[in-house]
Formats: structure tokens, sequence, C-alpha cells
């Protein structure tokens, strides 16, 4: 079908609703054509877009699609089918959850369903400890208020792999576009084919954070908390309030969930805006540190104050930091060494930590799922319990098995524990970064992003990554001509295949290049090494100049 056939097809549909209807009638032929003129992809992810009308944005029958396919697959794979499904505090997020379940119900497949917002990684321990056969989180995790999102777990609780995404994206490509009648939640809340999630699970997860301390500590520690308007407020609140020494003050102006995020655009605790408030209330406060998690509850970024300022800390830091703390504070267990998994865009100075201390390295592709791979390579060995530590430089961190996902309540826990174990020495967290970087070296870490709107940007993007993988001695910069390149699509890494390049300039200095997962984006993560922060920032610069010239 054309744009406009489609278009027109959504004027007439019965089961319209008034918003969408609205959008429908007041767009112009350019806002038609990228409301139309493709169906949203479904991938590892799942599904993410832009909040409207159209078979290009996150909608009501957007959803149906994706879960009548779905279902189709959970069907064709499962005796008795089940899915289980939390959202967070995004706009529509509970109406796609409850449309999600109804769908399911509808088709004959059980639904657990959390009856509040949850977090992403919640979800991912419900999925097993109900023994679901696939989870679905409605989320767009830290994207900007525009955006919803639609990600699917399997019954190990991590996403899915790239396999079972094209097995589901066949069945969703035979679903119809629209429906004449939006199934009822309620009344498959009253039949019992949806059942609420308990507050048992919620109990059991709670424990399963709670195991995880390495080294409790009983220094009292003053924190900032802000969950961003997301769904984390509870969960890591609870948590904290168990451990008895810390003193919580909340950013009330993002305690409560809200969709609109109306404190920042961006309520990504990657970025310095989202956790301006949170560094106004330490200085306020004169608390010792501050914290933010996303709005899945996924992700987390701390700051600690140093007398009339805040020091942000970043992903690669905090994780190289929760690791040294884990590697200090954990017994090793049997004759094997632990195992510690990365991303190939998180930093190397955790290749020097495991070396130091015996330890397992594993890198695996950008995305978390992967991380959640090796913990079911371990379990399906036998040596689940080898798994020590998870992270990624997106501020994503993870220290159990029971989770297949990154976890900000886990984080929370592991800041706290660490920050009051160091703050009884009268050490903060910089002061050890601090060490280890005099002990290891300073590895710093830029990162670049570079954004490609419409359907014009999508073919841009295209064609620069098509360009980076041009003969090396077609660059115009010497620095590239002597590069060495791996190329994450047609190489042989060990890796599954993925639209990654790598650049290695130097033995201190690369960059690796690839299009966002979920957003028309191109992602640079450059990476140096240095002996001083000067230095650094020079060598990151120039690397920015080259990659610049080659992403505009």
């Amino acid at each position: 079908m054309s744009v406009n056939e489609k278009y027109e097809a959504w004027l007439r549909c019965p089961a319209m609703t008034e918003e969408l209807l609205h959008e429908l009638q007041s767009m112009d032929a350019e806002s038609m054509n990228d409301s139309f003129y493709r169906d949203l992809a479904f991938g590892t992810g799942g599904l993410r877009g832009v909040l409207g009308a159209g078979t290009n944005r996150m909608n009501v029958f957007t959803v149906m699609k994706a879960t009548r396919g779905l279902g189709a697959w959970l069907l064709e794979h499962n005796e008795n089918p089940s899915c289980a499904i939390s959202c967070d505090s995004r706009i529509h997020s509970r109406d796609f959850a409850e449309l999600t379940a109804a769908v399911l119900a509808d088709m004959g497949i059980a639904v657990w369903l959390y009856p509040r917002l949850q977090p992403t990684p919640m979800l991912s321990f419900a999925v097993r400890h109900l023994s679901a056969s696939a989870g679905v989180m409605i989320t767009a995790s830290h994207n900007p208020a525009k955006f919803n999102g639609y990600k699917v777990y399997g019954a190990d609780g991590c996403q899915i792999t790239l396999e079972d995404a094209n097995q589901i994206q066949a069945h969703i490509n035979r679903q119809e576009d629209l429906y004449a009648e939006i199934p009822s939640f309620s009344h498959y809340l009253s039949s019992g084919a949806v059942r609420y999630i308990t507050d048992e699970t919620i109990e059991a997860y709670y424990r399963s954070v709670w195991n995880l301390r390495v080294f409790p500590c009983s220094e009292p520690l003053h924190v900032v908390y802000s969950p961003l308007n997301g769904a984390g407020n509870d969960p890591v609140r609870e948590i904290l309030r168990r451990m008895g020494n810390i003193r919580i003050d909340i950013v009330a102006e993002q305690e409560q969930p809200d969709g609109n995020f109306p404190t920042c655009p961006y309520p990504n605790p990657e970025i310095r805006e989202a956790m301006n408030l949170a560094i106004e209330k330490t200085l306020l406060t004169g608390a010792d540190l501050c914290f933010a998690t996303d709005p899945d509850c996924d992700r987390m970024g701390a700051g600690v104050r140093t007398g009339n300022e805040v020091k942000l800390i970043s992903g690669n830091d905090m994780g190289i930091l929760m690791l040294d703390y884990l590697c200090r504070h954990t017994e090793k267990r049997g004759n094997l060494p632990p195992v510690v998994v990365k991303t190939i865009v998180t930093t190397e100075m955790a290749a020097a930590l495991c070396n130091k201390y015996g330890l397992e390295l594993r890198n695996v592709l950008t995305g978390f799922k992967y991380i959640g791979e090796q913990i079911g390579r371990l379990e399906d060995e036998g040596q689940k319990e080898r798994f020590l530590f998870g992270f990624e430089e997106s501020y994503g961190y993870l220290s159990g098995t029971d989770v297949r996902d990154k976890d900000a309540v886990n984080a929370a826990l592991l800041l706290c524990d660490m920050a009051a174990d160091l703050k009884s020495q009268g050490r903060t967290l910089l002061d050890r970064l601090s060490e280890l970087q005099d002990e290891f070296g300073l590895f710093v870490q830029r990162l670049l992003t570079y954004e490609y709107e419409g359907e014009s940007g999508a073919i841009r993007m295209g064609a620069i990554m098509k360009n980076l993988r041009s003969p090396l001695d077609s660059f115009d910069n010497p620095s590239l001509r002597i590069a060495s390149r791996t190329d994450y699509l047609h190489d042989e890494t060990g890796l599954p295949k993925s639209d990654v390049i790598s650049f290695v300039l130097s033995d201190d200095d690369r960059f690796i290049i690839r299009p966002s997962g979920t957003e028309p984006k191109l992602k640079a993560y450059l990476f140096t090494r240095a002996s001083s922060v000067s230095e650094a920032e020079q060598k990151l610069d120039r690397l920015q100049t080259l990659v610049d010239q080659l992403c505009r």
C-alpha cells in the first residue's frame, strides 16, 4: 500500500482513538510520509519509536500488531505459553501494558502483569521467577518523553536473540495493521486470564538483590536520590531503607512518576542536565553523594560531593570502581577464575584490573543482552556461580544472576555499600578512583552522537557506514590509512555479526562507530590512555575532529 492508502485506511478505522484521529486529521504531507513510509522495525530491542499515529509510530495499533506477532510465536514454540508484563512511567506505558495483556489473553496465552509500574530488572526477574515463556517491558528507557517502546524477553530473562527477533518479525508481518475492535483488559482481568503479579514476587526480588551484598558496612551515609520521574522510586528506596545506615533525601520535583519528564527533557543519568537538581540538593544538604536512575530503572548515574562541587562519575569509571570493590571483598569459589563481562565499547581498564586479580574477562557486543547471554552460558555449563560482574559504559551494571539485564536497584545497593566502606576509612569513591588510575594509568573515553532524522537521515546513516568500510588507502586522513580496522559485520571476530566498525590508531588511541539500535543516530566511542587529564583531553579532541569529519 502507498503512504496515502495507509493514511486513508487509518482515517476510516472504526476503532481509531480520538487522540490518534485528531493527529491524523492535522497531518501535512511531510508528517504523513514520516508516519507511514515504513513499519516500526522490530529487533532484539523490540519496538521503539515516537508516540503518534501511523505505522512508523508507537500507538495502540502498532502495539497490537507486535503483540499478535509475539503471541503467534509463543504459541508456535510452547504448548502452554505464558508472559509476564511490566511498564515504566512513560506516556501511555500503562495503556500499552494492559493492551498487551489483553491481546495475549485473547489468544489464549496466560498473562502476569505487575499491578503498578516496576523497573525493567524486576520484569526480567519475574520472567524467571514465574517460569514464564516470555516477558514484555513497555519502556523507551532514557529517551525523551515523545518516545515509548516495547522490549521482549525470552524465558531466560534476557532480551530476545536476533534469531528470535527475526522469527517474531516474520509473524508480525503476517498480522493486520488495523483492527475494528480493541480487546478489553478489564474483561480478561476479571475472567482470570490476566493475573496481577503478587507481592511474593516483589519480595523475592528484594531478597535476591539483598543477597548480593559482599561487604555490608554500617557507616552512616547521606545520599540524594532522583528517580527522574520514573519507576525506580519505590524499589530503590526500599532496598536502601533495609540497609539501615542510609539517610536518603529525594529530589522532590523528580520523585513521582511523570512521563512528561518536566524537569529534564532527556531523562538520562549519563548527562549532567538530568543530574542538575540532584547536584543542587547535594550541595544544599551536604550529602556525601547523589545518584539517579533512568525511567525504567536499569541505568544509574552518580556524583560525589567534594567541598562546594559535585563531580560526576562516568559509567566506565563507576564500573571499574564496582569491579574493584567486588574483587577486594569476594572470595574465589572453585578452581576456575571468576568471570567478568563487558561490552567492546567499555573501558579497557577492566582488562588491567582482571589481570591483577586473575579474572576471566569476556568482551561482547554492545547491548546488555549479550552480558545476560554469557550468564546463561555459564549456567548451562553448571558454572553460574563464576559470574562476578557485568557492565557497560552506558551506566549499566549487574552483580547477580537472577536478573539478566542491567539493574539500577542492584547498582544503588552496590554504590552505597561501596561508598560507606570507603567513608569508614576516611576516603571517597573519587579517592579510590584516583588510586586505581595511579596504579593502572588514566583510561578515558568520550561518547559522540550524530542524529539523522526521518527517511533522508536513514539514507545518510547507511552511506556513512558504507564509507567507513572503504579501502583504508582511500581515506584522506593519514591516521586512517595506517589504522587497524575491524568490521564486526563482515570480519570473523568470534562475536555475532553486527553493524559496528572499530579503528585502532595506536596502542592508546581507538574509536568505534555504530548505529544506535533504538534511535536515528550514529554513536561514536573514543578511547585513549594518557598520563594526565590535560593530555587525555587533547588526544580526545584530536580523535573527535577526525570522527566529526567522518560522520557529518
